[in-house]
């Protein structure tokens, strides 16, 4: 087995995938105004979510390229220039704006989709999707998919706890340091992408 594809390889993958340490200062802002208890709640339901969502989009990837007519690797040059452009974003430290949390329900919208989960992620699920061809690599990918959440989404548990004891400063310098491990996995999925269009015929 390849090393990029071994448990330890998916889940560092995934993990900085889901921009964990953008999406904790995002979480502690939104919530800054609710109890202890409302927060692990809304903690809870990001986590499962993402779970969920993300197994969503590995399992059905391949229908949906054969559906498209996409063939995986023109999908790859796609997802990883989407992905590099989010972590572009992240670098510069660009931030959306916030939306207004105190009616509604946040942890589908917008603290799964689009902060934890966007364009760039979504495009990188469906090409690991699309790449397992056995069962094995698929038990692989989907226990490292499913740790890397579990991990990300329990940092919103203590939250707060990190934002005091590292500030706002260092989630910001962590969130930049993400951005570049994305930037160079965006650059690997582009160049696989381009290698296998330009010699596999």
């Amino acid at each position: 087995m390849a090393p990029e594809n071994s448990f330890i390889a998916v889940l560092i993958k995934i993990f900085f995938l889901l921009t964990p340490f953008f999406i904790l200062s995002m979480f502690v802002a939104m919530t800054q105004h609710m109890s202890r208890s409302q927060r692990n709640a809304v903690a809870a339901k990001t986590m499962l979510s993402n779970l969920v969502i993300c197994l969503l989009l590995y399992f059905f990837g391949v229908p949906l390229f054969y559906f498209l007519g996409i063939t995986l690797d023109a999908f790859r040059i796609g997802a990883g220039t989407i992905l590099f452009f989010t972590a572009y974003d992240l670098i510069s430290g660009k931030t959306p704006a916030l939306p207004d949390t105190e009616e509604g329900d946040i942890s589908v919208v917008p603290l799964s989709i689009p902060f934890t989960i966007g364009p760039g992620t979504i495009g990188a699920l469906l090409v690991m999707g699309g790449s397992a061809t056995t069962a094995a690599e698929k038990m692989i990918d989907t226990s490292g998919i499913a740790t890397a959440v579990l991990l990300a989404g329990s940092m919103l548990f203590v939250g707060n706890w990190i934002e005091h004891a590292i500030g706002r400063k260092g989630l910001n310098i962590l969130s930049k340091l993400t951005g570049l491990m994305l930037a160079a996995l965006a650059s690997q999925i582009i160049f696989t992408g381009i290698k296998n269009f330009l010699f596999s015929k």
